[in-house]
Parts: C-alpha cells; structure tokens; sequence
C-alpha cells in the first residue's frame, strides 16, 4: 500500500527523534529523493510516494540514525552562498557562519581599487576560494591546502562552478613563500579546536569530518601562529588579513597579529549569533 508524502515525512521525523537526531533531516532527506523544490515538497505533502523513493529515503534517515552520518555526507553536497558545493569525508562541510567572514573579505576588497591578489588557506573544499573568485572579477584568487584530496575536491567544485582558482599544495603560507608570491588579502578558516574538546563535539563532527580540517594543538591556536608566523613574507604592506575563529579565541589572535605586524590596525566582528567570529586586520603603509 503506497503511503502520501506526508506520512513517510512524520514517520521518520519521529524515528529520528526517538534516536536523538534532528528531525529537520528526514524533510531535507526527503526532498532530496523526491528531487523536487523546497516549494514543491510542501505543496506535495497530500501526493503519494513512490514505493522506491521510500526505500532509499529510510535507508538514508536509518544509516544517519545509527551512525550519525552527516545529511550532506549522504547527499554529497552543502549549499555555500547560494552555491551547490560537492562534500565528502576528505573536507570539512561548510558552515554558514563561514559566509560571514566571506562578506568580510568582499567588503575589503571593494575597498581597494585596482586589481587584487587573494589567497585562501587551508581551502578545503575549496568553498571560499571560490566564492571569492565568482563574486570577484577583479580579484586573483589562490588557494592552498597540505591534503591532496581535498584539493581534488576543491578543484571539482571549481570547475563545476565555473570559477578561476589557482590550487597549490603545501602547508598553510609555506607554497606562497616557495614561489615568492605576495598577497593583498589572505583569508583562512583554519582548524582550530584543542583536541581536549573532542569530547563536546557531536558525533556527526568527530567521526565523519577529517581531524586535520579540525584539530590544532595550543588550545587550538597553533595553526593561526604557523600563517601568522609567515604574514610578513606574504602579505603586500597595505594588505589585510580575515581569520574564522573559535568564539573564544578573539583576544588570543588578535594579539598574535599585533605581536607580529604591529602596524595592523585589527578587530574582532561578532557573527549572527552574537559569538566572536572573525578576526580582521589592516594594514596601513608608512
């Protein structure tokens, strides 16, 4: 007996919620599988489903209950500024509080006249490096990451979106000092959990996100102090630099790079939440 939409839709709601899952998967799962629009799911609710849409939408919501694979790991993709971007394991999934720091950088960059060199490190599923680069024509857009299947990811994504990035391997700023390249914004959600935290993050995190896109040791600050590190090397001297942190870490980065570029005129921006988010700083030529 064929079952309507909206059956199949409260049936797992509740078996997910029974197992502690967010509900909100199982109305993702589904449209995904019907392959309808978010409008045309809701005005179908009353339409019947397909026996063989069934099957394959519960054996998603069932291996997402047991495992807590993440729902974007079982579509094989995330939504990043209004953009499809393919995910797997070898990436971390972009976060909207990411787009944040994205509208940082586009705001500095506009601010700038003439053409702009960006660099993204630590790229990952290449989401920034490319959204900066459609969003701005102006702008050379470079990316680094030291996982070479992350930058096969990255570079899928570049090129299904039709975007112009330049992809090199290597750690962090280490590439761009190799090959003497100079940059007037560098830009970077780096991995910045202390490992000690493992234990507070959900299992659809620890498991299923690569540990290297995660986890930085100094209480999660060690990546900020290897790019910050090599900052005068790279960066042009009227350039600025955008960091995602950790909502507690503001102050820490903030006077690592003052510490180091004592010019730089730099800040702390909130994201929707209200939490420290990113890091700016600006540069000012003598």
């Amino acid at each position: 007996m064929t079952e309507k939409v909206y059956e199949v839709l409260k049936r797992a709601s509740l078996f997910l919620q029974q197992r502690h899952r967010e509900e909100k998967v199982a109305e993702i799962l589904l449209q995904h599988h019907l392959g309808v629009s978010r409008a045309q799911f809701f005005a179908m609710m009353r339409d019947e489903a397909a026996p063989e849409v069934v099957a394959a939408f519960e054996e998603d919501v069932k291996r997402h209950a047991e495992s807590g694979i993440p729902v974007q790991h079982l579509l094989g993709y995330e939504y990043f500024y209004g953009r499809k971007f393919t995910v797997n394991p070898d990436v971390l999934i972009p976060r909207p509080e990411t787009e944040e720091l994205v509208e940082q950088v586009i705001a500095i960059a506009r601010s700038k006249n003439g053409p702009l060199t960006i660099v993204d490190v630590g790229t990952g599923s290449g989401a920034i490096a490319v959204t900066l680069a459609l969003e701005l024509e102006q702008a050379t857009v470079i990316a680094t990451d030291i996982s070479e299947a992350a930058l096969h990811v990255a570079k899928e994504n570049a090129a299904r979106l039709e975007s112009n990035v330049c992809f090199i391997q290597g750690d962090f700023l280490r590439p761009l000092i190799a090959k003497k390249i100079r940059a007037d914004i560098i830009v970077s959600n780096p991995p910045y959990i202390a490992p000690e935290e493992a234990d507070e993050l959900s299992d659809t995190v620890t498991q299923f996100d690569p540990s290297l896109a995660l986890f930085a040791e100094e209480n999660g600050l060690a990546a900020y102090r290897n790019i910050i590190r090599d900052l005068p090397a790279v960066v042009q001297a009227d350039g600025a630099i955008a960091f995602e942190i950790g909502h507690t870490q503001g102050e820490a980065v903030k006077a690592m790079l003052e510490h180091t570029l004592p010019r730089a005129q730099t800040e702390i921006k909130q994201d929707i939440n209200g939490k420290d988010r990113i890091v700016l700083a600006r540069l000012k030529e003598d």
